[in-house]
């Protein structure tokens, strides 16, 4: 950001002093111009036609080019008027689709109360087995876990998340939960209280992303 800005920041130092320098010079240059003209007035106080001619010139254009950037400014007007709706209309299609998504997958929540169950489930059995690992207790920890992923409830709330996961963001969730599970599964069995610690961090976080993304986080207690 601070590139861009200093960038901006030097042209238009660059611009203000260019127009300072012209402004000045402009004013030195009309000098003897004002003082001649000034000399010629108490001589002469008409006007000649010449002049007339090119003043009306000069404000014919003056007053054109005023019409003409007005006109541009009202053409330019209506085409941002024109763009601004398009992004409501887009904006307001965008929020309907969102509201309908977040009914049906409501619905489908609603409807699955065994496999809300299954996830109440492993709630409370993460937790044990976070208990177990912070107070150094692993043997605890392997009879909650139950030495291997294919145990029943394992299988039960993958069952809820197939159910559940409606898109590759949640589906990407559960395999790291999965992933990670396993990886808690063989630190405990291994002994191993460092890795064991990571691996339930990582388990953890990704269930309660998953949850997140599906609306789950207020339905499940313990979370």
């Amino acid at each position: 950001m601070a590139t861009p800005f200093l960038s901006t920041a030097n042209t238009f130092l660059s611009s203000t002093t260019l127009s300072s320098f012209s402004s000045s010079s402009l004013v030195g240059l009309h000098k003897p111009h004002q003082t001649l003209c000034k000399a010629f007035s108490t001589e002469s106080p008409s006007i000649s036609p010449i002049e007339i001619t090119k003043r009306s010139l000069s404000i014919s254009f003056i007053t054109g080019l005023v019409f003409t950037l007005a006109g541009d400014g009202g053409h330019v007007d209506a085409n941002a008027a024109i763009l601004e709706a398009d992004d409501d209309d887009e904006l307001m299609e965008k929020v309907k689709k969102d509201r309908k998504k977040r009914l049906e997958r409501q619905g489908v929540i609603n409807s699955s109360k065994q496999e809300t169950g299954y996830l109440q489930d492993l709630v409370f059995k993460l937790s044990k087995v976070g208990q177990a690992i912070e107070n150094k207790d692993l043997s605890i920890a392997n009879s909650v876990l139950g030495g291997s992923t294919d145990t029943d409830w394992v299988q039960r709330a993958n069952i809820a998340f197939t159910k559940l996961s409606s898109g590759p963001e949640e589906k990407t969730e559960v395999d790291t939960f999965n992933s990670s599970l396993a990886s808690l599964i063989s630190s405990v069995t291994k002994n191993d209280i460092e890795s064991s610690k990571i691996a339930f961090v990582a388990s953890a976080s990704a269930f309660e992303k998953w949850t997140s993304l599906t609306g789950l986080v207020g339905k499940l207690k313990g979370l």
